[in-house]
C-alpha cells in the first residue's frame, strides 16, 4: 500500500476496472434485495485518514493453523465430502499479496448455515460451524480444508436455489480495507437461475468459478479446487463490495 499524507489525511491510490462492462452492478432487479440496499444517489468517497488505515491491527498471532481446517470442530468430524480449497491472492500485475487475512464462511453439506435465521428443514452438523481463516504466505498462497457446501433454497423468486458457493473476505493492513466475494464450483446446474451469479457481467463470470485440481487431490482423503483472487486489473475477481481493489 502506498500513499501520501496531507495533514491528518492519507491519500491512498485507487484502482478501478478500466472496462466498465466488467463491473458488477450494485443494483440488479432480478436480485430483489439489492433494491433495498443499493445506493439511490452517487456515493460520496470519504477520504481515509491515518487513524482508519492504521488500526485496529489484526495481529498475525491471532490466526492459528487449525483455523484453516473447517472439518474438525467441537470434538468431532464434519459430515460431507472433504475438499481442499487453495489458491493465491494477486495484484493486477500477477504479483503475490503476502500476509493478507483470508476468511471464509459457508453452508454445510446439506446447504444449511449455523445461523439463527437459517431454519429451512435441512440437518445441522454439530461438528461444522462453517467458519475459517488463514493468512497468505510470502507467495500469496492460501489453503483451506473444508466440506463441499450444499445448495439451499431462498425466497428471491419461485423455486429459487443458490448454487454451491463459499464466501470469501479479504482484509488489507487495516479493517477499513476489506473485499468480499463468492467462489463457485465448476459446471453447477443452478447457475442459470441464480441472480447473484448472473449479476456478474458474463465476461467476468469465469473469474468467480474455481477449477477442479486433480493434481492437488489427496488419495483417499479430499478432492481439490483452485481459485486465485485478483485484486485489480482486467482479470480482477468480481467483488460484492466496491469494485476497486485497494487492499494491497
Amino acid at each position: 500500500m502506498t500513499g501520501t499524507t496531507s495533514g491528518s489525511r492519507l491519500d491512498l491510490p485507487r484502482y478501478a476496472r478500466t472496462d466498465a462492462a466488467l463491473r458488477t452492478p450494485l443494483s440488479y432487479p432480478d436480485y430483489r434485495s439489492t433494491a433495498l440496499r443499493a445506493p439511490l444517489r452517487t456515493p460520496v468517497d470519504l477520504p481515509h485518514r491515518l487513524t482508519e488505515v492504521t488500526g485496529p491491527l489484526l495481529g498475525e498471532d491471532r490466526v492459528r493453523p487449525e483455523d484453516a481446517d473447517l472439518t474438525r470442530r467441537l470434538g468431532g468430524e464434519a459430515v460431507g465430502q472433504r475438499i481442499i480449497v487453495h489458491g493465491r491472492v494477486l495484484d493486477g500485475g500477477g504479483r503475490p499479496v503476502p500476509n493478507t487475512l483470508v476468511e471464509v464462511w459457508q453452508a454445510n453439506a446439506a446447504g444449511r448455515y449455523r445461523h439463527v435465521v437459517d431454519n429451512w428443514p435441512a440437518p445441522l452438523d454439530p461438528h461444522f460451524d462453517g467458519l475459517g481463516r488463514v493468512m497468505t504466505d510470502d507467495q500469496g498462497r492460501y489453503e483451506f480444508l473444508t466440506i463441499r457446501p450444499g445448495a439451499y433454497p431462498w425466497r428471491n423468486h419461485d423455486n429459487a436455489w443458490r448454487p454451491a458457493h463459499i464466501h470469501f473476505s479479504l482484509f488489507g493492513r487495516a479493517f477499513t480495507q476489506r473485499l468480499v466475494t463468492q467462489m463457485y464450483f465448476p459446471d453447477d446446474p443452478l447457475f442459470f437461475q441464480d441472480p447473484i451469479f448472473n449479476s456478474i457481467p458474463e465476461a467476468a463470470r469465469p473469474l468467480a468459478i474455481s477449477r477442479f485440481d486433480y493434481e492437488r487431490t489427496v488419495d483417499h482423503w479430499a478432492l481439490a479446487f483452485e481459485w486465485d483472487i485478483v485484486l485489480r486489473g482486467a482479470d480482477q475477481t468480481p467483488f460484492e463490495t466496491d469494485d476497486d481493489g485497494d487492499i494491497a
